[in-house]
């Protein structure tokens, strides 16, 4: 397995497995799925803003992504990103995740960013220990906040600052 950067040509395999997630799962708010061209130009735009996005690819196969998108479009909010990752269903537990993360959250920081929000739809166990894993806090908990498959449904925010990532990395070289 290799990560690397994301490529546009990269839009067809992302796109397939979001689209899993759009109609399998509340880890999306999204309801429809979405069409190649529409990734493409999400892509485009975290590029475009230098935002970090990689990819996991094994044997020229997308077995996961993630990205760091701006959190809100006001000025002062500009030193914070939102993250995400998925993972393609066949490779999770393989730590795809993890491997996504161990580059993504330095790049984040190494691009200037000050602080990373990871918005996660409850329950998700392993999404909660994947962030919890690499330092985020819990900071946030909003209850029935989205509807999706006839239910609604709870969303955490997690946190994790580049003093509190500098910290651990600290501890963890001692």
């Amino acid at each position: 397995m290799i990560i690397r950067p994301v490529q546009l040509a990269d839009s067809v395999g992302i796109c397939g497995i979001y689209n899993y997630f759009v109609m399998t799962s509340h880890a999306t708010f999204e309801l429809d799925p979405q069409e190649p061209a529409e990734t493409e130009r999400r892509i485009r735009g975290c590029l475009d803003e230098s935002y970090p996005y990689l990819v996991a690819e094994n044997e020229r196969e997308i077995l996961g992504f993630a990205y760091a998108h701006h959190y809100r479009p006001r000025p002062a909010y500009v030193q914070t990103v939102e993250v995400s990752v998925y993972i393609r269903p066949v490779a999770e537990r393989r730590g795809v995740a993890s491997a996504l993360y161990k580059l993504l959250i330095p790049a984040v920081f190494d691009a200037g960013f000050h602080t990373i929000l990871a918005g996660i739809a409850l329950p998700n166990e392993a999404s909660v220990r994947l962030h919890e894993k690499f330092g985020f806090q819990k900071v946030a908990h909003l209850s029935e906040v989205g509807r999706k498959f006839d239910r609604w449904i709870d969303v955490g925010y997690w946190q994790l600052t580049a003093e509190n990532a500098r910290s651990r990395q600290k501890k963890d070289r001692e």
